[in-house]
């Protein structure tokens, strides 16, 4: 008899259990177990595309030869196109939609595809018929990655530098929140013209040797947010669709209560 009426109770809890929302794992690299190891190294390949901004400085002993080969600096105070103040700024290269750019002296020079070293030292190579020991250096000045949804700080993140990994772009936007999903984050990356995607587990090392963990210019980083997220999300929606309701009403009621009253007076 006690069996039959503790049966049902044990059966609803049981689905109560079946029906709990996922919970979300938040440490990285869970598969990671062992207390020491090394990971396989992995090429980066980040290269030079159409409409990239690259400042490029070229120095010798000479400081008069290599000055030939430089683009001259202007005064942002009187080029209201570089911003205000009174420090000089070098201008930059804008690579064209033909991979190309006009560098002083040497007249067109394709880019698109190179990397910063490889155009580093084809410049090089280049100037050394006109300067003696030429040393060349290539930076790209719109590096930029966003990293948006469940951050604590979503944001575009300037790079100063030519390598720039995803964890990087994380750690600069405050880092995941307990609401973001760690085995669903989103990258958009353009390349060759095409928006191409994936999903990556953060739960998991293998991002750590993927061609996705160094970041490329004008990636898209999007942490979804995990179950827990999305149910308040739904259950605040309703909440505040329910209050909006009933304050309609009151509201109503006591516009009709002023009227009788009113009228009754009357």
């Amino acid at each position: 008899m006690r069996f039959r009426v503790l049966a049902p109770l044990f059966i609803a809890l049981l689905a109560l259990t079946s029906c709990s929302t996922k919970k979300t794992v938040l440490p990285y690299f869970v598969d990671i177990q062992d207390q020491q190891g090394t990971l396989p190294a992995i090429e980066y390949m980040s290269t030079i595309q159409p409409d990239d901004e690259l400042q490029i400085t070229v120095t010798a002993a000479d400081a008069a030869a290599a000055a030939a080969f430089n683009q001259p600096e202007v005064n942002p105070a009187l080029r209201s196109t570089f911003g205000t103040g009174t420090t000089p700024k070098q201008l930059t290269y804008r690579v064209d939609t033909s991979g190309n750019i006009l560098f002083p002296q040497l007249g067109t020079i394709h880019v698109a595809g190179l990397t910063v070293e490889q155009l580093q030292q084809e410049l090089t190579s280049r100037l050394q018929a006109y300067i003696v020991d030429p040393q060349v250096t290539v930076s790209l000045v719109n590096f930029t990655v966003v990293v948006a949804g469940e951050v604590r700080t979503p944001q575009t993140v300037k790079v100063n530098r030519n390598r720039f990994t995803i964890l990087e772009a994380l750690s600069a936007a405050g880092d995941l929140t307990e609401y973001g999903e760690r085995s669903n984050v989103l990258l958009i990356r353009e390349e060759s013209g095409e928006r191409k995607y994936v999903r990556i587990n953060l739960n998991e090392s293998d991002i750590l040797t993927s061609p996705y963990y160094y970041m490329q210019p004008n990636d898209y980083l999007y942490v979804s947010p995990n179950n827990v997220r999305q149910e308040n999300s739904k259950y605040n929606q309703n909440n505040g669709f329910k209050l909006s309701i009933t304050s309609t009403v009151v509201s109503a009621a006591s516009v009709i209560a002023s009227l009788v009253i009113a009228l009754t007076v009357k």
